[in-house]
């Protein structure tokens, strides 16, 4: 019986065997009792009637599920509204059902899928638009300085942090790493960037702005996050620079007399890595003369990739500055080894966030560098 009840095309045959079995020994009944004017009376009414029935049987077993079935499946089809097809039977036509209920949940939940990934993106790119709004939007020449910078996230939200801005009389130029890259990366870049603008305005030295800005994010911060940085501070009188560094890239370092290009560490630890990094940074000179330049960088450049997995690295970084900066601006020099990074890389997926920062010592009046901020990554 249970191999019946799982296929229709058994539960159909064995519904014309039982009818057309009725319908011979009807026949053989009244062929053996009545006469032959009754016998084929009774047998045409007997053979019409057992016809009504297998029909009737027909339609509730086979037609009318396999029709409800198509309609929900025509609904699907066109983006109409459809239900779930509710059965207990275990034949072909609840194979059907099954799977059909089976395919619809399934595309309920990729629905909701979709409208979270779109929602999410949504949200992606107002934080995206965000982050580039508290970003400086275009380069800027200070007296004695020109300052070029380019930056590339690797996401939607990045992790690098970097600024320039005058206050008190001096002009602070930062660049800043944040572990990994993405939403949480960018949310502290984002604080940082505050928190700069906040404690140059209370604090008349580099070395103050990075003490009281580590002791802030080491608060509101999880443990294995930290953000590396070096802060230069230009004296727009005295026109001197110095530094404070807290765990970050070296400082490259042109120098137009020799020719020579230098990678000096910035030292220090990053931020949100101890509590009080006052007894571990240190505030020093960096010696800028005419024609100097000097390069801060994130990792994401030296760390750039081919499509062999060879680094673009320190070396490379730093004969592009000497090939560049005797002959270009910082503009000119910033944007030709940018080039060379992306010519390196090729069709190489970018891995991690890039900014280059190149500042120029000179005496020269200069037009006013309107450039905005953007890549050719």
């Amino acid at each position: 019986m249970k191999i019946i009840l799982k296929s229709l095309t058994r539960k159909l045959f064995l519904n014309f065997l039982l009818v057309s079995g009725v319908i011979c020994g009807v026949y053989y009944y009244f062929y053996f009792t009545e006469t032959e004017s009754v016998h084929y009376y009774y047998l045409i009414g007997s053979i019409s009637g057992l016809s009504v029935l297998f029909l009737f049987l027909y339609y509730f077993q086979a037609y009318r599920p396999l029709k409800i079935t198509l309609r929900q499946m025509q609904a699907l089809l066109a983006g109409k509204k459809y239900k779930r097809i509710y059965t207990n039977r275990i034949d072909e036509y609840g194979i059907l059902a099954h799977f059909f209920n089976q395919v619809t949940a399934g595309l309920g939940e990729v629905s909701s899928d979709l409208k979270d990934r779109d929602r999410m993106l949504d949200e992606l790119t107002i934080a995206s638009q965000l982050q580039r709004d508290i970003l400086p939007l275009k380069n800027s020449d200070v007296d004695g300085l020109q300052i070029s910078a380019k930056n590339k996230a690797a996401t939607e939200v990045g992790g690098d942090s970097f600024n320039f801005f005058t206050k008190k009389g001096k002009t602070y130029i930062y660049i800043g790493d944040v572990t990994g890259h993405g939403v949480s990366a960018g949310l502290i870049m984002t604080m940082v960037n505050s928190l700069m603008s906040v404690f140059t305005d209370m604090y008349s030295d580099a070395f103050d702005v990075v003490v009281n800005v580590n002791h802030y994010i080491k608060r509101h911060i999880k443990k294995a996050m930290f953000m590396t940085m070096v802060l230069l501070s230009w004296d727009n009188d005295k026109k001197t620079m110095s530094y404070v560094g807290a765990g970050h890239e070296h400082i490259i370092v042109y120098n137009a007399v020799t020719g020579l290009c230098d990678a000096i560490v910035s030292g220090g630890v990053a931020l949100g890595m101890v509590p009080d990094n006052s007894k571990i940074i240190k505030e020093k000179k960096l010696a800028l003369e005419e024609g100097d330049v000097a390069v801060l960088f994130t990792d994401g450049i030296t760390e750039a990739r081919n499509s062999q997995g060879e680094l673009f690295g320190l070396e490379n970084l730093k004969k592009a500055v000497v090939e560049y900066a005797q002959e270009y601006s910082a503009d000119g020099i910033n944007y030709h080894i940018a080039k060379d990074v992306s010519n390196f890389m090729e069709d190489h997926k970018q891995d991690d966030d890039m900014t280059l920062i190149v500042i120029k010592r000179t005496s020269k009046v200069s037009e006013k560098n309107s450039e905005n901020i953007s890549t050719i990554w």
